[in-house]
């Protein structure tokens, strides 16, 4: 399906935005916008039903909504002062007034012989699971002897992506025939089968190495990611390794996000186990009661259709997790009976699988799994991927629980290093507050927690440790008023029901009691 409006062409199955015979670099979100805005053209579309089917319902600020729009205005030559296309209506929403003319699969057009004819080479399919291919980085220095570098770079990339479970990476024997190439990166996505290629370069000025990376969507040529990086000659192994680590880290949440939003467009009768996966990370991410009870059906259906999926078993027990760690589990012993029996499939399935290994490790001692025993599993699934921010903060979690509460704030520092705009961002604000709280620095735990709080309001952890930590730092009355919100979220929540709730030392045990019962916590 195609729609042209002005002298643009929006085309859905392509997932493309043209002028002329130009593509318009557009975001996914960017892409999905316009794309409802310009569907929805005969009615104003209100702000909330943007949030719902776009964003799936999830909280994001007023400001990041206006720059998407702003964004959507500027990709079809529009702004908010002209309104030509767009319009915005006052206290009511948004209506696209453009003359649309909508094409159907059948009106497409051949544009060219070599479309035609593309066909006819023998192309390999694209894999069932999200698929990139690194291409050579060019050396821009002039230095010849900087060509190693660069392709030591690459190379590492490579590694450190193949070691991600989900990701399908192209050999570095098969990128590296691009070398030298001028390519575009659709063709080297229909060549090599792909739906992403990385693509970068490497300039030297000085002493100093300046390293530019990109995320492409090789279906579509669409920009998903761009990133600078810069260091000194002084240890360049040194300097390759940090540049490797910071592209995974950076890319490797794009690709699911990419991923994500890809999956929530297809049909149901074409789904596969990953596309219910991804699906149920969607909803696993709303960080809600309901978000949850979605998720969770979402990854059993991707163990029916895969009984090998280990990462699914992984998500499903962490949504299990969630609920206790929420009080919103159904029946305490059967929950825990069935979440144990997902932790033990996760971490026996996924024994190179840091996801699996994660989720489940993590999540297994709250249901009788053995602590130090789990923090093997956790432990190993970051000598698999060290660059996964997961496993940095449930590591952290899981040295809050064995009282190494320093050590842990390091661990949620380099998740957030990381990734700085992970959805989980909050439990790793959390987990750092509770480093504080149990090491008696309470105005730093509140001050954490307010940033976990602003992301999600109604999570009962972060009420809860905020209500202690405002208590013990002897302010009554922000203790008062975050018990109430406490109560509120769980009215059944007691000081003698905290033994199943958290998962700590003894003395740190203490410390969360006392400050709960001094924010009016009942006995």
């Amino acid at each position: 399906m195609q729609f042209l409006f002005a002298d643009y062409v929006l085309d859905l199955n392509r997932r493309e935005l043209t002028r002329g015979s130009a593509a318009i670099a557009i975001g996914p979100r960017v892409f999905d916008l316009l794309v409802y805005l310009v569907q929805a053209r005969d009615r104003v579309v209100t702000r909330d039903e943007l949030l719902d089917t776009v964003w799936s319902g999830r909280i994001v600020s007023e400001s990041t909504l206006t720059s998407h729009i702003n964004a959507v205005r500027k990709a079809i030559g529009d702004s908010g002062q002209e309104q030509r296309l767009i319009r915005t209506i006052a206290r009511k929403g948004l209506r696209f007034v453009g003359e649309v003319e909508a094409r159907g699969p059948d009106s497409a057009i051949v544009r060219n012989a070599e479309q035609a004819n593309s066909n006819e080479r023998q192309e390999p399919s694209l894999p069932d699971k999200p698929s990139v291919a690194v291409l050579p980085f060019q050396n821009l220095s002039g230095d010849p002897e900087q060509e190693y570098f660069a392709d030591g770079v690459v190379e590492d990339i490579i590694l450190a992506l193949s070691r991600i479970r989900w990701l399908f990476v192209i050999a570095r024997n098969s990128s590296f025939t691009y070398k030298g190439r001028a390519v575009d990166v659709r063709q080297v996505g229909r060549e090599l089968g792909v739906r992403y290629v990385l693509e970068g370069s490497v300039r030297k000025v000085a002493t100093r190495v300046r390293i530019t990376g990109q995320l492409i969507d090789a279906t579509n040529g669409v920009h998903l990611w761009a990133e600078r990086f810069e260091g000194t000659l002084d240890d360049i192994f040194e300097l390759q390794d940090t540049v490797a680590a910071g592209v995974v880290s950076a890319i490797a949440p794009q690709l699911e996000l990419a991923e994500i939003e890809r999956a929530s467009r297809k049909p149901t009768e074409s789904l596969h186990a990953y596309d219910y996966y991804l699906r149920g990370l969607t909803k696993f991410h709303l960080a809600s009661r309901a978000g949850l009870d979605e998720a969770l059906p979402l990854f059993y259906k991707a163990i029916e259709l895969d009984a090998e999926f280990a990462s699914a078993y992984g998500m499903a027990a962490w949504c299990y997790y969630w609920r206790k760690m929420n009080r919103w589990l159904n029946d305490r012993e059967a929950d825990g009976n069935e979440a144990a029996r997902l932790c033990r499939h996760a971490v026996t399935l996924g024994k190179n699988d840091a996801v699996a290994l994660t989720r489940g490790g993590h999540a297994w001692p709250h249901f009788g799994g053995d602590l130090e025993s789990c923090v093997t599993y956790v432990d190993r699934a970051m000598v698999l991927n060290p660059n996964l921010s997961t496993i940095w903060y449930l590591g952290g979690y899981q040295r809050i629980s064995l009282g190494r509460h320093d050590n842990a704030i390091e661990y949620f520092t380099r998740a957030m290093r990381l990734s700085p705009l992970d959805p989980e961002t909050f439990q790793t604000q959390t987990g750092i507050a509770m480093g504080h709280l149990y090491s008696g620095r309470f105005d730093a735990a509140v001050a954490c927690l307010e940033m976990a709080w602003r992301e999600v309001p109604n999570v009962l952890r972060v009420a809860a440790f905020m209500a202690a930590s405002h208590a013990l730092a002897g302010r009554e009355e922000e203790a008062r008023q975050a018990m109430h919100h406490v109560r509120r979220l769980d009215p059944t929540l007691r000081i003698g029901k905290l033994d199943d709730w958290l998962l700590v030392q003894p003395r740190d045990f203490a410390v969360a009691v006392e400050g709960l019962r001094r924010a009016g916590l009942p006995e």
